[in-house]
């Protein structure tokens, strides 16, 4: 490569490793991230991330090569994401709730070369080094100990296992240079298959810093942001929605493992963050927590919520103690993943909608012929964008089918209102078809929220029924010290939908079963429960 062409690549080239040392240049002693008892300014943060980089390639990565990342939220996550970013390394994010054989399957399927674990999660890789024949180095990472996995792990894994520290101390701390074309991948982002293996989502450089941008934007992001990350780095929502966009205009990030509600609310006091991102049932916890009236929370600034709409008394209620601003994000991994925000000014006009359009995404309702709808009818909800993926990684015939008609098919369904505001019917898979009719399961749970208060958490399945085809059944968890009878919730929900729409059947559980970013996973209650109807449960 000639050195003309390699300048115009460091000059204009769009790579998210350079929104770290153009932040590190502008505002070197702002305070980027606090991990436990490390805090760095950008300067150290991007002195860090330079030298891992700087280390990998001398140990023979390079751009196009892939490293897989098995950690918890924490300094080391974000170094390395960094550090790949500015190498042209494809970093690959594990969710840390997967088995053995899903772990093995990733590093296989993406031709993985390097792993970095973390300690407490070296256990779950030792099976799935198996299947894992491109891989040819193991870097451990401190993350919170595991000693016997770590030294099975270490007799295991005849090449040797390196240490991250070790690693990164090697490198020297200057910029490390590297051709990095804008369309070349940054992540490969599996997402969870119920019925198939996980898909790979390829991330360019291009769609994940402009998604950044526009969350800049939309969420009005300043140097001054002090925000917690409490949700799992691996997901793109806290990883492309919050994290990248943070560090692009120079606010800090304090790291937090788990969500504590306890820790979270001293947190905010002491440390006078501005912004949280969390999931509806947290901000749910948190209201009900008793330290909640305790703690000083008048520097919060926003709360994002993401997954799920909140229950309106929910949401009006958090509105009034946290006495900051709502909002709620809404997109995909596919998008990066920002697609629509439902706006604060909105929040209590339009309760229990998505949002409306954001910079940077073209959102459209499409039928099944490839027709744009109009305002108030029900289709696909489609989208058009830089966000989006480059494709599924080695699945030609999974892309062209999302691409198809020349937008990114969601497979969610929605409609527009007059006013431009977008409504999430349903995932395509989660309507039920009961009696001939179908039903939008979170129209049902929207009702049994508004109908009953004592209900902490619900999710409506369609479990197999000789009569109905599908039975709407509603599965729920109870709020602390409230015993509720199934047969007057579903009364009461009657009184709020057509009692067609009303559930069958009220499952009270002490929990549910959940992907490592919250979501209930409804294929495992369908699994469960499938026979609910066919014995003594019968309705």
């Amino acid at each position: 490569m000639d050195l003309a062409t390699q300048n115009r690549n460091v000059i204009n080239r769009l790579n998210v490793g350079d929104t770290l040392t153009r932040t590190a240049w502008r505002i070197p002693d702002q305070l980027a991230v606090v991990d436990g008892d490390k805090r760095l300014t950008y300067a150290e943060l991007n002195q860090h991330v330079n030298r891992l980089a700087n280390s990998l390639s001398s140990h023979g990565y390079k751009r196009g090569d892939r490293i897989s990342l098995i950690a918890g939220n924490s300094l080391e996550f974000i170094l390395t994401y960094y550090a790949c970013a500015k190498m042209g390394i494809v970093c690959i994010p594990i969710n840390t709730g997967w088995r053995p054989d899903e772990i093995g399957y990733v590093l296989g399927h993406s031709q993985a070369q390097g792993v970095i674990v973390e300690s407490q999660l070296a256990g779950n890789l030792l099976p799935a080094l198996e299947n894992a024949g491109t891989l040819r180095e193991v870097i451990l990472a401190p993350g919170v100990g595991d000693g016997e996995a770590v030294a099975r792990l270490s007799e295991t894994w005849k090449p040797g296992v390196r240490r991250f520290w070790d690693l990164l101390n090697e490198g020297d701390s200057g910029e490390p240079s590297a051709f990095v074309e804008d369309r070349d991948p940054l992540t490969y982002l599996y997402t969870s298959g119920t019925t198939s293996s996980p898909k790979g989502v390829v991330g360019s450089h291009l769609s994940i810093y402009l998604e950044s941008l526009t969350c800049v934007v939309e969420s009005g992001f300043t140097k001054s942001e002090r925000t917690v990350a409490m949700m799992p780095f691996f997901h793109t929502a806290q990883l492309n929605g919050v994290i990248t966009p943070t560090v692009m205009v120079g606010g800090t990030i304090f790291v937090a493992r788990t969500f504590d509600p306890a820790t979270l609310l001293e947190m905010i006091e002491r440390e006078k963050i501005t912004f949280i991102f969390g999931l509806p049932m947290m901000y749910r916890i948190m209201l009900d927590h008793p330290d909640l009236h305790k703690r000083d929370l008048s520097s919060l600034r926003r709360a994002l919520y993401a997954m799920a709409p909140m229950p309106d008394k929910d949401l009006k209620r958090a509105i009034e103690e946290f006495k900051c601003e709502f909002a709620l994000g809404f997109g995909q991994t596919e998008m990066a993943p920002l697609t629509t925000v439902f706006k604060p000014e909105d929040q209590l006009l339009y309760s229990g909608s998505v949002g409306s359009q954001i910079i940077n995404v073209q959102t459209a309702i499409m039928d099944d012929n490839g027709n744009i709808l109009p305002p108030g009818e029900v289709g696909e909800i489609v989208y058009r964008g830089p966000h989006a993926m480059e494709g599924y990684l080695h699945d030609e015939e999974a892309t062209s089918k999302v691409f198809q008609y020349g937008w990114f098919h969601s497979g969610d369904t929605g409609h527009f209102d007059e006013h431009g505001i977008l409504w999430f019917d349903d995932r395509t898979k989660d309507v039920i078809k009961t009696g001939g009719e179908n039903v939008a399961s979170i129209e049902v749970e929207k009702a049994i929220y508004a109908a009953e208060e004592g209900i902490m958490e619900v999710v409506v399945i369609g479990l197999p029924h000789d009569r109905w085809g599908e039975a709407i059944t509603a599965v729920a968890i109870a709020r602390e010290g409230v015993t509720l009878d199934p047969e007057q919730v579903i009364a009461k929900t009657k009184e709020k939908i057509a009692s067609f729409k009303a559930p069958k059947a009220v499952i009270f559980v002490a929990q549910m079963p959940r992907t490592a970013t919250g979501k209930v996973q409804k294929h495992l209650l369908r699994k469960e429960y499938k026979d609910y109807y066919q014995g003594a449960g019968a309705a």
